[in-house]
């Protein structure tokens, strides 16, 4: 069973749809959603609608360690040897990823001293687990040929949250040079899991006394399970279908745990052809208290050896002993106290260069006096905290505006999966109606099992100008 999950593990890890980093969006001042990266960017529209559930579907994650193909390919060996080589070239800082939003809602208008409103609905899936090293050689290889070494069970580490987001926001000209944005959040949690700040080690020594016997040491093990929005959907006897579609979608509209958060962000202009901005986003909190239940395993346990004695004549019921010595010394508690989850903060930072200018009429609310280009090449940083630290990715762009009516934006991204994530977006607009597409790691895109990470996202949505 330990090896099934290690498998599925990283099949999962080669098909999960790097977390958060829509850099192909970003600065991308002809789509609304451009705001949802930056409350401060500049926006060429005075009004949008976007089409429930359609305005943006968002699909990214991957694995920093392994590939799909890196497990399955053919002619290298069997498949166990090729899990035990992933598993030995992985560390404890190797992580999985999955991430998923979907607009529910998204409108925005201009009033008449210029500033720009935003409000809507998004639901979002954020996935996140540390490949946990010393677990997986324990399981997956035994403690044979290991005697030792201490496997630690701080290595096991992961979040799980699946929400709603509530928000309300406002893009401010402060003046020619320099605007500004700050939008408030309100988050209703449908579910969320994880397990963070584990303690405890395994390790197998010889037994002075009897060099033949193993003594087995688990000192001060402390694991903590914590979930929120899961307990009441299996412990009922009457769960149904319905019943759980009816629960989910009332924990989605503040029904669920909730919590509060925002975001900021500003566009200066440098000089005409000179552009920088930065962003932070989700800088906020869930309190979860509504279906609440906690695991926790804790205890110092020691053992010589481990007798395989099987039925037969008057053996003694030796499992049921050390089962029971093990419940003594190990104990296990299922708690519902409230806990506070906070949001994985997000940091967007960008200085472009705008060239061969657009000196075409134009009704856009940019800043007064702005001059247009139609080409800009930028230079874009991005950092998402995580419980052991911040991930990072560095990107460079090249934004072409085609016309009035048609512009793309192809990027390179160096980041924790790759050096070689190449993007693009494309989006269109006929009358009022706007459609866009992105991608990004392209490169792999003809061998998808060889990918570490993959982004997709998409929407339609109508934009008006003021005549």
């Amino acid at each position: 069973m330990i090896r099934l999950l290690l498998i599925l593990l990283c099949v999962l890890s080669g098909f999960s749809l790097f977390g958060q980093n829509k850099q192909l969006l970003y600065n991308f001042d002809d789509l609304p959603q451009s705001l949802m990266n930056n409350p401060g960017a500049e926006t060429s529209f005075d009004m949008h609608v976007g089409f429930p559930l359609l305005s943006q579907v968002h699909v990214s994650g991957g694995s920093s360690g392994v590939s799909f193909y890196d497990i399955f390919q053919t002619g290298s060996g069997t498949i166990n040897t090729r899990i035990r080589e992933a598993i030995r070239s992985m560390s404890n800082r190797d992580f999985f990823v999955a991430n998923q939003q979907l607009e529910l809602l998204f409108l925005g208008w201009r009033d008449q001293k210029r500033r720009y409103y935003t409000a809507g609905i998004y639901q979002e899936l954020d996935a996140f687990a540390y490949f946990p090293k010393d677990l997986a050689v324990l399981a997956y290889e035994g403690n044979k040929n290991y005697i030792g070494k201490t496997f630690h069970f701080s290595d096991a580490a992961f979040t799980a949250e699946v929400l709603n987001v509530f928000h309300i926001g406002f893009t401010n000209y402060y003046s020619e040079d320099f605007n500004y944005g700050f939008r408030g959040k309100i988050y209703s949690g449908v579910f969320n899991a994880n397990s963070l700040n584990n303690r405890g080690s395994f390790t197998t020594v010889r037994n002075p006394a009897n060099p033949n016997v193993y003594r087995h040491y688990m000192s001060r093990l402390d694991v903590l399970v914590q979930t929120a929005g899961w307990a009441n959907l299996i412990d009922s006897e009457n769960v149904t279908g319905l019943k759980t579609m009816e629960e989910l979608g009332q924990r989605a509209f503040f029904g669920g745990n909730l919590g509060l958060g925002f975001d900021m962000g500003f566009t200066y202009y440098w000089s005409d052809q000179y552009r920088v901005t930065g962003s932070i986003l989700d800088i906020g909190f869930v309190h979860n208290s509504k279906n609440v239940e906690n695991y926790r395993y804790y205890g110092t346990y020691q053992t010589d050896g481990i007798e395989l004695l099987f039925p037969g004549g008057n053996s003694p019921s030796y499992w049921d002993e050390w089962e029971d010595d093990l419940d003594r010394h190990l104990k296990d508690e299922t708690l519902t106290n409230s806990y506070i989850t906070w949001r994985p903060i997000k940091v967007n930072a960008s200085v472009d260069y705008g060239f061969s200018e657009n000196t075409e009429p134009c009704n856009c609310h940019k800043p007064m006096g702005r001059r247009r280009y139609y080409n800009h090449l930028g230079l874009q940083f991005f950092a998402m905290k995580r419980p052991r630290g911040i991930n990072y990715a560095t990107t460079l762009s090249f934004d072409k505006s085609f016309s009035d009516n048609f512009r793309g934006k192809v990027t390179y991204t160096a980041d924790s999966f790759s050096f070689s994530n190449i993007g693009l977006l494309l989006s269109g607009k006929i009358y009022n109606f706007n459609v866009y597409l992105a991608a990004d790691n392209l490169l792999d895109y003809t061998n998808l099992a060889k990918a570490r990470n993959a982004s997709v996202q998409f929407g339609m949505q109508l934009i008006f100008n003021r005549e």
